[in-house]
């Protein structure tokens, strides 16, 4: 069996959205199970409102109906852990459930906390998520996919549980069972459960989750904040560089570079301003370069620069000098990502070899001018608070 498959993983979950309609759980229960490779959750997690996990608790977990238990003795199925405590009602920040999601406001808190819950199902490598987006209301099954395509991995899947008529939208319909049970429809009829079909249409899905930065795949991060970063990748590049705080920016996102670092790229991006072709990090003449450069960055006498110029010293030939740039060039490539994730990274970092530059065009490059805040035509940082950066002050050699 492959090992991306999902029922191959030991931890394997079901992940619903519910409104008024708990019969989705046992339906694509059911409709796993039965699949020609069945998928047997271990856990199962169900994102509702306050309305939804009352008609869950009454349905699913009473004593009677008990919908749950039932399902599991007619099937057989092994313990799976679900429970009342498996409902998550989504809230307001003060912790008020959410009663319904009609406002804007209520539309983007139960964004953000579905996604926060298939980031978290998603951490664990050994788990495998099966989402259904068959329950609620269509906005929050719209939020579950996409948040899926997010942080979903090759063992995720999604889907959609289809049931036959007259049993769809039937209240007192759960499953086919395997007895003869008779049931009412809604226009009045009686119908037998055991010939109701109930199927699972798998949904396909992009994955983007290697495209973001890490940070968003292990801390807190709105819906909107982590689309805006999958979606960095098909705009055009934009570096910024501030020469005089030595800092830079790349999509308007902060590099976490050392000066030395910082000193290498602004090297690299002042050529690509200039048109100039790749260049060898073997050569003196390429040390020559970088030297001058750094003289225009750090004053002479500065800890920096004494540091750079110390550094070259005894580094006369070429495997010495790729010695020095090397490091530098995989902890610029390093930063990049880490600021936005690896896809969009690749559109600034230096590529591998000998001959390096930025693959970027020259109106793609903005330097910015204190000197001349007036100047419309002068660029300024980017104004976004959260993007402060922090020069490590660790040695940089």
């Amino acid at each position: 069996m492959p090992s991306q498959a999902p029922q191959a993983f030991s931890r394997r979950i079901l992940l619903a959205v519910s409104g008024l309609t708990p019969q989705i759980v046992t339906e694509t229960l059911y409709a796993l199970i039965h699949q020609p490779q069945p998928f047997i959750p271990t856990e199962i997690h169900l994102i509702t409102t306050v309305e939804g996990a009352k008609r869950a608790r009454l349905a699913l977990f009473s004593q009677e109906p008990g919908w749950f238990r039932r399902f599991c003795q007619d099937h057989a199925l092994r313990p799976v852990d679900f429970d009342e405590r498996s409902l998550h009602v989504l809230s307001h920040p003060s912790g008020q459930p959410l009663e319904d999601i009609r406002t804007p406001e209520d539309n983007r808190l139960a964004a953000d906390q579905i996604l926060a819950w298939v980031r978290t199902l998603t951490a664990d490598p050994e788990s495998a998520l099966h989402v259904s987006i068959a329950g609620g209301r269509k906005t929050m099954g719209y939020y579950l996919g996409y948040a899926l395509s997010l942080y979903g991995r090759p063992q995720d899947r999604l889907s959609h549980v289809l049931v036959s008529e007259p049993f769809e939208s039937t209240w007192d319909f759960f499953y086919p069972t395997p007895y003869e049970r008779i049931i009412q429809t809604r226009d009045g009829k009686l119908v037998d459960c055991r010939d109701a079909t109930v199927t699972l249409a798998e949904i396909p899905f992009v994955r983007l989750r290697d495209g973001l930065p890490p940070r968003l795949l292990t801390g807190e991060a709105a819906m909107s904040e982590v689309v805006a970063a999958a979606e960095r990748a098909q705009q055009p590049p934009r570096l910024v560089l501030d020469p005089e705080k030595r800092t830079a920016w790349a999509d308007d996102l902060a590099l976490d570079l050392t000066p030395t670092e910082f000193a290498v790229l602004y090297w690299l991006a002042q050529r690509a301003r200039h048109g100039d072709p790749p260049i060898d990090w073997k050569t003196t003449e390429a040390r020559d370069e970088y030297l001058n450069i750094a003289k225009t960055l750090f004053h002479p006498m500065s800890t920096e620069y004494q540091r750079i110029e110390e550094a070259f010293r005894y580094r006369n030939d070429g495997k010495l000098l790729a010695e020095y740039f090397q490091p530098h060039k995989s902890r610029i490539n390093s930063a990049i990502a880490e600021a936005l994730g690896s896809h969009a990274a690749k559109r600034y970092q230096i590529p591998p070899g000998s001959m390096n530059a930025l693959p970027l065009e020259a109106d793609q490059i903005a330097v910015v001018d204190h000197r001349t805040p007036s100047n419309p035509q002068a660029c300024q940082p980017p104004i976004t608070p959260s993007h402060s950066v922090t020069l490590s002050q660790s040695s940089e050699e």
